[in-house]
């Protein structure tokens, strides 16, 4: 049975935070006995340890928790699809819907993903207010587009966008 977060509006979470969240997945899932969804939220959960030691090591304190899980979850979905792409270029089809499985468990915790359109305009919107004017901008925009679209905003193709609205 899947798992559904809710966000409000502006694509933050409603009610627990996202760790909590997580958790109780996790136990729903050893529960149920899903095996594939137990492994991927322990994988999560790995990933989120793994951060709070690095910033333990990098004493900082004023980021968002909901935001930096929302970052290593879009990092874990981006690693997910250039697997699939290297293993459906080896013929490991098995291992790519493997991947693709955990992709769909992972995107359950993330808010709805920006569309092209909503995605040209926001960086329309970020070249503007940073008034950049070359690519040497690029920097300026894209972390604009990063703190205010954190989670919800694929800057891959951002950052596409941005580079062409600059050249």
């Amino acid at each position: 049975m899947p798992y559904h977060v809710a966000f409000d509006s502006s694509g933050v979470l409603a009610g627990i935070m996202l760790r909590e969240k997580i958790k109780e997945a996790l136990k729903d899932a050893m529960r149920a006995r899903e095996s594939c969804r137990v492994a991927t939220m322990r994988l999560i959960l790995a990933a989120v340890k793994d951060r709070d030691i690095a910033l333990r090591v990098e004493d900082v304190t004023e980021l968002d928790d909901d935001t930096l899980i929302l970052e290593i979850l879009s990092k874990m979905v981006k690693q997910r699809h250039d697997s699939i792409k290297a293993y459906e270029e080896g013929g490991r089809l098995e291992l790519a819907e493997q991947e693709r499985l955990e992709i769909e468990i992972i995107g359950e915790f993330l808010p709805e993903q920006m569309s092209e359109q909503e995605i040209d305009a926001a960086a329309r919107a970020a070249v503007q207010e940073t008034g950049a004017e070359s690519l040497k901008d690029m920097g300026g925009v894209m972390a604009v587009l990063k703190a205010k679209y954190a989670g919800t905003m694929d800057f891959g193709k951002a950052s596409q966008v941005v580079k062409s609205l600059l050249s």
